[in-house]
């Protein structure tokens, strides 16, 4: 092929490759465009226009002495939301240890198509659909919320240490069966120094989406911060809202910046 031909093809791709990004950037305005225009954005009134609702949701709860005794009410129930988080992503945690042994390549053979299976299923629940569900089973209350929590979390948790053993050296595995010692010998001194740092990691990454989710389960009666929220909310008690809002703000923030020192620390 002569270097002119070589050229002109090589311009024929290059236009084609243009043309389909102009159109893919055409029709993804298009969507936006109409995404925006099929909405109503009319303001009923003053009261319940969005800067005034900002400033009574995140300013006057500041301001207002009134309202200073509810952080110390709220802050104890936010606690409480905590603690559901912990107590759920430690029996996550621990439970879902198997399931991703079973569900590795490496580990679960033939049977990990089984425990992957089971894995997305589990994600594909969302938790407030568990915090309905334990609700139902066991009554509202806090249990219910750590129940939720639990079951949900395994299928993130299971599927993250899934991909970490697969993903470990072989080598020392080889060496420990190589010289007399069985399954749970290359397991114990091969594979768990390998991955426990990053289990670790995954366990704390996955309580930071704990505490937000116990948050929301509140909303089902699953017990925490969420039931005295999403009363506020139906009363259209901004104030109320905002007091909470501030709160899981400060709280999430502080666990994230703690959360993260940890993780840098073992990865």
């Amino acid at each position: 092929m002569k270097n002119k031909d070589r050229i002109s093809l090589r311009s024929q791709r290059t236009l084609k490759q243009k043309t389909m990004i102009y159109l893919v950037v055409m029709s993804l305005s298009f969507l936006y465009a109409f995404s925006l225009w099929s909405q109503d954005f009319s303001i009923a009134s003053s009261q319940s226009s969005p800067g005034t609702i900002l400033y009574r949701l995140f300013v006057v709860p500041l301001i207002d002495p009134t309202y200073w005794p509810s952080f110390v009410e709220r802050g104890w129930q936010m606690i409480e939301t905590i603690a559901i988080a912990y107590a759920g992503g430690i029996a996550a945690s621990l439970f879902a240890l198997p399931v991703a042994i079973l569900a590795a390549r490496n580990s679960g053979g033939r049977a990990s198509y089984l425990g992957k299976l089971f894995l997305n299923a589990i994600r594909s629940i969302p938790e407030l659909l568990f915090g309905v569900f334990f609700v139902a089973a066991v009554g509202p209350g806090s249990f219910a919320g750590v129940l939720a929590i639990s079951v949900n979390s395994i299928g993130m948790i299971g599927k993250l240490y899934s991909e970490s053993i697969e993903s470990i050296d072989q080598a020392p595995i080889v060496a420990i069966k190589a010289s007399g010692g069985n399954d749970l010998q290359a397991f114990w001194y091969g594979i768990l120094p390998q991955i426990l740092p990053q289990f670790l990691s995954i366990s704390l990454f996955r309580f930071e989406i704990d505490v937000r989710a116990s948050t929301i389960l509140g909303l089902v009666g699953a017990g925490g911060i969420g039931v005295p929220l999403i009363l506020s909310q139906q009363q259209r008690h901004w104030e109320e809202v905002g007091v909470i809002l501030i709160i899981v703000i400060v709280f999430v923030v502080i666990i994230d910046k703690i959360s993260g020192k940890i993780r840098s620390n073992l990865v």
